[in-house]
């Protein structure tokens, strides 16, 4: 593609060291589909001919056709450079000299920020249905669990009674986070560049905003020496994908400890498990593992291509093509994890007389305990520490608040009441919190409600 300067052959190991065709190949639908827009506007602005056009179109769609049915195999041009070498390659051999006159005024600098952005684009639109996907189940895990009783904490310390229906719910929150993230990520990456060139644009009268029209961008780029060295959008789908990564490295963390002998919360699927090569008594969580691992390869993605872009001149450098490989590798990790989390809380086994009877303990009912005092016009900072030392009555007596007799409870204040059992049951906690948000039954219909409309 660029020989008549050099006198020389490339050196076996400079080429091997500076081909991406290896990786890049995944491009090769994104490649035809900008090459097919930028030669009907060629043909439109009378920069080439129609019967040209029409050749190159037909090469093209049978280059598209070979390549899905395996006919033509990306292994039999071993030498090629990039993707666009190979098709442009295999174009010229099918069609002749019309070939040659795919890649008038285009540049493979302007060629390949198209079809990253092309690629990532449809990344982008996969990610958020997989996204929609598992906020689908999450959905229905909050359906059928809003009197599922469950301890809530904090510091990984029992605090207050749940339910999971409420808990999931945080989670269907993160998530869709994640979704409007990737949506306004998309809007700002649908700029076309082709037509930028180099970097200084093109004497041939492109029309530019004809090539974005055909290929659904929103409007060609402005700058053609930004269009080429832009990767601002890729640095921001790869920290939403981060983020992605961490929120699925939380929910494995808690199906992790959840599966736990101590925990008991639930049992994992036989098909989302492994075994001990040694301890035949063991289903280990790997695969909720995995995921929660594999975030460090989607956040070093991210860092990797900060740590390239951050001293670049403008305007297209070859340090650039190290924006592949493990963008590639953070897409690919994350969607697999996605699907993967999905399948999991879809066969989860929820074992929910235990979490239940763990809510009992810990004292998750302690701050309901002072709210009655407060009822009674107690301030709430006196109620705290009367609750505090009836829990120091329960731990010495090895007692929850509930089991504690009328009398202990009259032993910090008089104002406690028979009624005091009724105001701290777990049902009670639970469905007096009602404001938006809480985990009460008038509150969570509320906000099941308002997830599927989201959704």
């Amino acid at each position: 593609m660029w020989g008549g300067r050099f006198t020389k052959k490339t050196n076996h190991q400079v080429q091997k060291f500076n081909e991406s065709f290896s990786f890049d190949r995944r491009f090769w639908r994104q490649d035809i589909a900008g090459s097919i827009a930028h030669v009907t506007m060629l043909s439109e602005c009378r920069i080439i001919s129609a019967g040209d056009r029409n050749k190159i179109i037909r090469g093209l769609k049978s280059i598209e056709k070979d390549i899905l049915s395996g006919k033509l195999a990306f292994d039999s041009y071993p030498d090629s450079e990039d993707i666009h070498s190979f098709i442009e390659s295999v174009l010229t051999e099918r069609i002749g000299d019309a070939g040659k006159r795919l890649h008038t005024g285009r540049s493979r600098n302007d060629q390949v920020a198209l079809d990253m952005k092309l690629y990532i684009r449809d990344e982008t639109d996969e990610t958020m249905r997989l996204l929609t996907e598992l906020l689908g189940e999450i959905l229905t895990l909050m359906e059928k669990n809003t009197e599922t009783v469950m301890p809530g904490f904090t510091h990984l310390q029992k605090a207050q009674p749940t339910t999971l229906a409420h808990h999931f719910g945080a989670y269907f929150e993160m998530f869709l986070r994640d979704r409007d993230r990737l949506s306004d990520c998309r809007k700002r990456m649908n700029t076309c560049p082709l037509g930028a060139g180099a970097f200084a644009g093109t004497t041939y009268p492109l029309n530019r905003n004809r090539t974005a029209k055909l290929l659904l961008f929103d409007a060609p780029t402005q700058n053609s020496m930004d269009s080429v060295s832009d990767r601002d959008y890729l640095l921001e789908f790869l920290s939403d994908l981060s983020v992605i990564s961490m929120h699925l490295s939380r929910l494995s963390e808690e199906l992790i400890l959840w599966n736990t002998n101590e925990y008991r919360f639930v049992e994992m699927d036989d098909s989302f498990a492994t075994g001990s090569s040694i301890m035949p008594q063991k289903k280990n969580p790997d695969i909720a593992e995995l995921i929660r691992g594999k975030t460090g390869r989607v956040y070093g993605a991210l860092m990797g291509l900060l740590t390239v872009m951050k001293g670049l001149p403008l305007a297209y450098d070859k340090d650039m093509q190290e924006d592949k490989e493990g963008t590639f590798d953070a897409i690919d990790t994350v969607k697999d994890s996605l699907f993967l989390m999905r399948g999991m809380l879809k066969s989860l086994k929820f074992n929910t007389s235990r979490m239940e009877e763990s809510a009992k303990g810990g004292f998750t009912n302690a701050t309901d305990a002072a709210d009655y005092l407060v009822r009674k016009g107690i301030p709430f900072r006196d109620a705290h520490k009367l609750v505090g030392e009836l829990v120091l009555i329960g731990i010495r007596e090895n007692k929850a608040l509930e089991d504690l007799s009328l009398a202990e409870f009259r032993s910090v204040s008089p104002a406690f009441g028979k009624d005091i059992y009724r105001a701290i049951s777990l049902k009670t906690c639970i469905d007096r919190r009602n404001t938006t948000g809480a985990p009460g039954q008038k509150a969570m219909k509320k906000e099941i409600e308002e997830c599927r409309k989201r959704l």
